[in-house]
């Protein structure tokens, strides 16, 4: 029975509470539904405040006179609904909680046989629904339009119902909408190595994604109202002021913010920023590392990538016999401008290491732009070694090798020394030798420093190679060093000259760079003059005669190295260093002057005659190239002039009473081309045949004849022919151009496979086009033509793709590099700072507002 009047007192309870709490609900719902749609944040300060008052007053009159005598249900009345809910008459609840007044056993029997009959009702007891009755109050059903219209308000707010309604009950940051003299922008600058550029945020506000490490820039001018405040999470940061009405503010983005603007009591804009995380690069080998299939170098395939962009690569190598050892890690090229995306094929020569002919185990390392790192899988090779034939180079290399894989086992190395030493008749008694013999046995006798090991390794490598090249390889290759640390030297001079025109605070480490240029400079002359006196020394001990003098000859002259050598000096000292790249040029064209002289003078007479003529050949083909092009221009100019004297003939003319008709002029016209005609007739037999003549003297000479030759005689036949009977020949010379010119590449490669190196005006390297009619060279334009519209070009001479086939990815476009992309930007953060300052002149801003208005 406590259960069921709980129930019936909670049923009551709710049909007299409902219809006194729906007035009140009523007014609080319409308060809400103004302030969802924003309407609170229209009106001035005073009528939002005047609002607020009116909904708090309606409110306090509608409960007052809604609660006013309402009281709780009691237990009585909680009986009476369950009696009358149940259908029970003669309130049977109450009879069993009452008792009879007198104490006759025959009424308490009848009594109790009156409470049986009441107990047994108890089981048709129910409570029934509430039934509050608000239809009646409501008979226009305005409540479901009210509910309605709050959800229609909810769906319109979106994500900003809870600052709505924030606003609307704080009248205090409910301002005026701003004038049309504020003017904000923000943007947002990602890290310089992502190469993305900036991000532009909407001044109404909304929501973006920007790399991590990012930074955010405000700029606030115009209107008024105070200092205006950054919130980040709700921090709020002051800005910066710039003027009177001028402010700008800056933050780093490391994590995802709700960013706002506010000012003077009201919010501008407010943004959502979510932050991207930048991912660790990828790198793995894209084959099995090896030996490469030609040289020394070991063939290391990688494949890489990065979210952004790739900073850096490199080889990490390990010795597997001795794994504690420090790793040598190798620098592998990357392609310029940070790819995202990178394949290539390392190839270092590794053959002078200590560890050449060991296993080791490899694993690439790829960093990027923020410093993350990735790593491969280890992958195991042996790094290819360099074969020696001396017996006692091939014996210091053993001792070497096995001084890497044991380098606390002095005592067989130091034995092994000294039985080399007492063979001297093994390396011709030759005192370097024996002296360098001993102080390496020494070393390891006496030195106990773990730094000895690798410098008699160093002694023993240089030793084997002076026994196996002598001593003018050995300062070949020194000087072969020299040149490109000069060469890096230069490019970095270069790179910092650009740097420093763009913050000249780096003006020092200019300055330091040109001394680096200097000393770079001063090794190359020494490495010059030591490789002239070894090159001295050979030709002196196998007794070889002098050199002509010639041409040749001058350009070995030492002076006239140490004169190039003086350039370079003056222009580094002067930050020319594109002079000093020039003379840099020009010396090692001096130097490849004299190393083919020396392999010409090694060579019989018989070959070099052989050579000569080839040479000679060659420039018989380049003279045919010349000559057929201009025979092409020739046609090309007939055929235009064709064209227009037919388009001439097509569409009337008025005509001088002197002038004679398009129909007697054309008699006269073809009368002139017909002779010059004729005479490229000639010509062109006269090219085939000494075309015909040059190809029997160069198969003659080297045992075969070009194909290009064999289909450049057939293109000349056509073009004979057609020039014969009128027709059109072009099609046919342009033929014969281009396999003249394919012709004179093999003629190029042939004369390489049998004469060795190929010395100047021979050719050029395989698949290059060979000078075969240069820039200052008559036909040109037929030229040009044939080679515009040969394979992989288009009519207009563009090329369309590549070698392979693929489509061409923009190879002659010019992409600018990283110094030029950060120049830019520090330009237009610039413009936007100074566009930010509303007190300049309006011309001023309004040009600066054409500069970074974005097409």
């Amino acid at each position: 029975m406590a259960r069921w009047r709980l129930l019936a007192r909670l049923a009551l309870l709710w049909e007299g509470l409902w219809p006194r709490l729906w007035p009140v609900l009523a007014v609080l719902g319409l308060f809400l539904a103004l302030a969802l749609l924003d309407l609170p944040r229209q009106l001035p300060p005073l009528l939002h405040i005047l609002l607020l008052m009116g909904f708090a007053a309606a409110l306090g009159l509608v409960g007052w006179r809604a609660f006013r005598g309402f009281a709780a249900p009691g237990e009585a009345a909680a009986e009476r609904r369950l009696e009358r809910e149940s259908g029970l008459r003669h309130r049977p609840l109450a009879a069993l909680a009452d008792r009879p007044a007198g104490d006759d056993p025959a009424a308490l029997a009848l009594w109790h046989v009156h409470q049986q009959r009441a107990a047994a009702q108890l089981s048709r007891l129910k409570v029934g629904a509430p039934r509050p009755g608000l239809p009646a109050r409501d008979p226009r059903a305005l409540r479901a339009g009210l509910l309605v219209g709050l959800l229609a308000a909810f769906v319109v707010a979106g994500g900003e119902a809870g600052e709505r309604l924030r606003r609307s009950v704080t009248p205090a940051f409910a301002g005026p909408v701003a004038g049309p003299g504020l003017r904000l922008e923000a943007w947002v600058t990602p890290p310089a190595y992502t190469g993305a550029p900036p991000i532009f945020l909407d001044p109404a506000g909304g929501s973006a994604t920007v790399p991590a490490g990012s930074r955010l820039q405000v700029s606030l001018s115009g209107g008024g109202g105070g200092v205006p405040e950054l919130v980040a999470d709700g921090a709020a940061t002051p800005f910066q002021a710039l003027d009177m009405a001028s402010f700008t503010a800056e933050m780093p983005l490391d994590r995802g913010l709700h960013l706002a603007v506010r000012r003077g009591g009201m919010e501008l804009a407010r943004w959502a920023l979510a932050v991207q995380a930048d991912g660790p690069p990828t790198v793995a080998f894209a084959e099995p590392p090896g030996r490469a299939p030609r040289g020394l170098g070991a063939r290391m395939p990688w494949r890489a990538e990065d979210d952004w962009g790739l900073a850096t690569l490199r080889a990490e190598l390990r010795l597997k016999a001795r794994r504690e050892a420090p790793p040598l890690v190798l620098d592998l090229p990357l392609p310029g401008g940070a790819p995202k995306t990178a394949r290539g094929t390392a190839q270092p020569d590794l053959s002078a290491h200590p560890w050449a002919g060991l296993e080791v185990e490899a694993r690439l390392l790829a960093r990027d732009g923020a410093g993350q790192e990735g790593a491969s899988e280890s992958a195991g090779l042996t790094l290819p070694e360099r074969s020696f034939n001396h017996p006692v180079a091939r014996r210091l290399i053993a001792i070497r090798r096995d001084l890497s894989v044991e380098p606390d086992r002095r005592s067989p190395a130091r034995r092994a020394l000294e039985e080399v030493a007492q063979a001297p008749e093994a390396f011709e008694h030759d005192t370097t030798t024996y002296l360098v013999l001993r102080v390496a046995r020494g070393r390891l006798l006496s030195d106990r420093r773990p730094e000895a090991v690798p410098e008699v390794q160093e002694m023993l490598w240089q030793t084997a190679l002076a026994l196996e090249e002598g001593r003018d390889g050995r300062t070949q290759r020194a000087l072969q060093q020299a040149r490109e640390a000069l060469r890096e030297a230069l490019d970095q001079a270069e790179r910092q000259q650009q740097e420093a025109r763009e913050n000249p605070e780096r003006a020092q480490e200019q300055a330091e760079q040109r001394a680096e240029l200097q000393r770079r400079i001063q090794e190359l002359r020494d490495a010059i003059r030591q490789h002239l006196e070894a090159l001295a020394e050979r030709l002196q001990r196998e007794n070889a005669e002098a050199m002509p003098e010639g041409s040749q000859n001058r350009l070995m002259d030492q002076r006239e190295m140490d004169r190039r050598t003086r350039r370079m000096e003056e222009a580094a000292r002067e930050g020319r260093t594109e002079d000093a790249k020039k003379e840099l040029a020009e010396l090692e064209e001096m130097l490849k002057a004299l190393e083919e002289g020396r392999s010409q003078r090694a060579e019989s007479p018989e070959r070099q005659q052989r050579r000569e003529r080839g040479q000679q050949q060659m420039g018989v083909v380049q003279d045919m190239v010349k000559r057929q092009s201009e025979m092409l221009d020739r046609s090309h100019q007939r055929a235009e002039q064709g064209e227009r004297d037919r388009s001439q003939r097509s569409r009337p003319q008025q005509r001088w009473p002197q002038q004679p008709p398009p129909q007697q002029l054309q008699p006269q016209q073809n009368a002139e081309a017909q002779p010059e005609a004729g005479q490229d007739g000639r010509r062109q037999r006269a090219l085939r045949r000494a075309l015909g003549e040059m190809m029997q003297q160069f198969g003659d000479l080297t045992g075969e004849v070009p194909e290009g030759l064999g289909r450049a005689d057939q293109a000349m036949r056509e073009a004979q022919e057609a020039l014969g009977r009128g027709g059109d020949p072009r099609d046919a010379q342009q033929r014969a151009l281009r396999a003249l010119q394919e012709g004179g590449r093999q003629m190029a490669q042939s004369m390489q496979r049998q004469f060795g190196s190929a010395q100047p005006g021979e050719g050029e390297e395989e698949g290059e086009p060979g000078d075969m009619a240069g820039d200052n060279q008559p036909g040109g334009q037929g030229q040009e033509q044939a080679q515009g519209q040969g394979e992989g070009r288009d009519p207009l001479g563009r090329r369309s793709r590549d070698v392979n086939g693929n489509a061409d990815n923009g190879a002659d476009t010019r992409v600018p590099e990283e110094a030029e992309m950060l120049r830019t930007r520090k330009l237009q953060d610039e413009l936007r700072r100074r566009g930010a300052e509303r007190e300049r002149p309006v011309e001023e801003l309004d040009y600066i507002d054409r500069l970074l208005k974005r097409f």
